[in-house]
């Protein structure tokens, strides 16, 4: 259930509340917005007499949550989420965020030409993988801690946030003196206890859709990490798995505005994976963010034809600067900036 306060509710009458509800053997997730406080109650709440709630002292109304995700839900946060990160870089409010960097990390001369590259053409986050799940156990698996640290220095040398793929429980701990955003990627979005765990922990989490995913089971996905606590969540819309073989991918635009509708979390696009083809990834991240994705996350390589995963749909840096310029049009025309 939603218990929203009134605006002028003091802390008293908030914690009153906390504590009947409490009694009532309801967990208690509290935001607090500009204009009020809102107390989402997770649990038995279907026998619940709403009406002992709505008599207390500061309650503006409240009302049943008949979703089934329900700290994901717009009801929690009507506002919207905005995650915030050093430097003044949020997603989810009007700035546009953009990551972008190579599948993954290869070399020190390699992560560093795309981080200069990459804040030159005005990107905020150098994504890369150093831990790659491939479909293939012979094909490259990442360089792991070694490259996270090559890829943290390079961040840091050019002004860049760092957002890479944790993809076990083990990796969360030595990863996070290295990245400011954690990557759940689309093989682990039903991977309860990775979630659990990330919901512990107080560092943002990129969560991706899954291959199959419909958007109700991405938004139960992203429950688990916050009811943990970690309300910083962002999801990815990556493309999923359809009967169409042009693409490796097909890359579901239309589920951005209904993420937006359902959720308060914010929700960045990924045309590389969802299209697998260079050509399309340019058209893809325009339409993402004309459709008011708060964010774009594309691969790029010095040498893409080379690089060691995913060749086939990494931008050149020249490509790559070549969209940042069309995307500060189009972010300008539904009111967001790059």
């Amino acid at each position: 259930m939603i218990v929203a306060m009134q605006e002028k509710a003091t802390e008293e009458q908030i914690d009153a509340v906390i504590d009947a509800m409490v009694e009532a053997g309801v967990g208690v997730h509290r935001t607090t917005g500009a204009m009020q406080t809102i107390l989402a109650g997770v649990g038995p709440t279907a026998s619940l007499d709403l009406s002992k709630f709505e008599n207390l002292a500061g309650v503006l109304h409240v009302h049943r949550i008949s979703s089934p995700y329900k700290l994901a839900g717009r009801g929690f946060r009507p506002e919207g989420t905005v995650v915030e990160f050093r430097n003044g870089v949020t997603v989810g409010g009007r700035q546009v965020a953009v990551m972008a960097g190579p599948c993954s990390i290869e070399n020190r001369a390699q992560i560093f030409e795309t981080a200069k590259r990459v804040k030159e053409s005005g990107g905020s986050f150098l994504r890369g993988g150093a831990y790659k799940p491939r479909s293939s156990p012979y094909a490259f698996q990442g360089m792991g801690i070694p490259g996270l640290e090559l890829m943290r220095e390079a961040a840091e040398a050019h002004g860049l946030l760092v957002v890479s793929e944790v993809m076990e429980i083990s990796q969360i701990e030595p990863m996070l003196p290295f990245v400011d955003l954690f990557q759940v990627g689309a093989r682990n979005m039903q991977n309860f206890n990775l979630l659990r765990e990330l919901g512990l922990i107080r560092k943002p989490v990129l969560l991706k859709r899954g291959m199959a995913a419909t958007i109700e089971e991405l938004l139960l996905s992203s429950e688990y990490i916050l009811s943990g606590g970690n309300y910083d969540v962002i999801l990815c819309e990556r493309g999923i798995r359809t009967y169409e073989t042009a693409t490796r991918n097909t890359m579901d635009i239309s589920a951005i505005p209904v993420v937006k509708k359902l959720s308060h979390l914010p929700i960045v696009g990924d045309p590389s994976h969802g299209t697998g083809r260079r050509d399309m990834v340019a058209p893809l991240a325009r339409a993402a963010v004309a459709a008011g994705a708060d964010g774009i996350i594309v691969e790029v390589h010095p040498n893409a034809d080379k690089a060691a995963s995913d060749a086939a749909q990494t931008l050149y840096p020249d490509q790559f600067d070549k969209l940042m310029s069309e995307l500060r049009l189009i972010a300008t025309a539904v009111g967001r900036t790059i």
